[in-house]
């Protein structure tokens, strides 16, 4: 399979997915579809149905074999991030965050820890097994870093599309008082392999700054 964007400067806008023959590609955001060029047949729609997790509720998947090409639209400034998976990897994944995966991939489900389901009110991740190509939706450019055993690293809890399922991983804030008083839950991570962040959240109050309402408006406004 072949994944192309037509200019660095669009990759927030659109990527062109080309397979041969003998490959296919299932796309969990089949609504991103703007555009198909093969056989009518070659894309076939289904329910995807969690086992266990979700059983009420049903997601669409669409599966497009080859020869074949299409064109996923990419919303507003999010872009495609394409992450390798290999058959030890087992990395988490936040299911809204997965656009696209080869066949041949496989996933199952982790369920969270009632406390963490509490406060991310997400009840399990998605662990899939490779060989095979990931592609994710990721809100800003797909930032991998590495994970140190010792020394954590934290993470905005809106921020952070993977980590190890084996990775040590608890709920705090950091810096002093004020710190903490300023700042999202974070995810305080520790041990081996790597980390898939995305750099961008919205974010009301920097978008009520940007604005260029006066004082007297945004008073109002808030009344």
């Amino acid at each position: 399979m072949n994944i192309a964007f037509e200019q660095t400067e669009q990759r927030t806008q659109f990527a062109t997915l080309s397979m041969e023959q003998s490959e296919s590609v299932y796309v969990l955001h089949p609504k991103q579809i703007v555009a198909f060029r093969g056989n009518s047949a070659q894309r076939e729609d289904s329910f995807l149905n969690l086992p266990g997790i979700y059983r009420k509720k049903r997601f669409v998947k669409a599966r497009i074999s080859g020869p074949s090409q299409f064109i996923l639209g990419l919303p507003n400034g999010y872009c495609t991030g394409i992450v390798p998976i290999e058959e030890k990897d087992d990395l988490l994944f936040e299911f809204r965050n997965v656009l696209f995966y080869t066949e041949g991939l496989e996933f199952t489900t982790h369920v969270q820890t009632v406390k963490n389901v509490m406060i991310t009110r997400d009840l399990a991740k998605i662990k899939f097994k490779g060989p095979g190509t990931l592609g994710l939706l990721t809100a800003g450019p797909l930032y991998i870093t590495e994970l140190d055993p010792v020394h954590p690293i934290y993470v905005d809890m809106a921020c952070l599309v993977a980590y190890p399922q084996q990775a040590k991983i608890r709920l705090c804030v950091y810096g002093n008082t004020l710190s903490s008083q300023n700042m999202n839950y974070q995810w305080e991570i520790t041990g081996e392999g790597r980390v898939l962040l995305q750099p961008c959240k919205p974010d009301r109050a920097i978008d009520e700054q940007m604005q260029n309402d006066g004082m007297i408006r945004r008073i109002l406004r808030e009344i």
